[in-house]
């Protein structure tokens, strides 16, 4: 790693430990030529399958989409943001952990829907009413008697 003050290649790490819930790497490095001292951190990267639309065009995967997604069924709903973050980071290791190369926006839909019907119902039937293209009231109430069969989720 080369130092940031002097530009030297030869620094030592002078302590190391996990951040960030576990998933980053934070090193305290010592310049061997200025002595200054700086952190850095180590991630693994990771990347997303490509997306297959239901055009058949594929796109990289771009977590931005899948954020303002979610933000938008969730508008006006009071779930905690740090919530909202978990479910999509759990959204982004479902995929990375299937080991495929590209997967269908219809997958990643359905994985959206798992997490906001776990995060909030209300968030889940917006998001299931433009996801699924809902023509009818009926198909309203269809989705609405099977959230009343499962527990609310935890408020906040």
């Amino acid at each position: 790693m080369r130092c940031p003050f002097c530009g030297e290649v030869d620094t030592r790490v002078v302590d190391s430990r996990l951040s960030h819930e576990g998933d980053q790497v934070r090193r305290r490095r010592e310049c061997a030529e200025c002595k200054e001292r700086f952190t850095t951190y180590e991630v693994a990267e990771l990347t997303l399958p490509r997306m297959i639309k239901s055009n058949g065009s594929r796109e990289p995967f771009r977590e931005d989409k899948l954020r303002a997604g979610m933000l938008r069924a969730l508008e006006k709903r009071p779930v905690e943001a740090n919530r909202i973050e978990a479910s999509i980071n759990r959204i982004k290791k479902a995929l990375m952990t299937r080991g495929e190369r590209e997967v269908s926006t219809r997958d990643v839909g359905e994985l959206v829907m798992q997490e906001l019907s776990a995060l909030d119902h209300v968030a889940y039937v917006r998001f299931a009413s433009v996801y699924r293209s809902f023509q009818d009231v009926n198909e309203f109430r269809e989705v609405i008697d099977r959230l009343e069969q499962q527990p609310a989720p935890e408020a906040l």
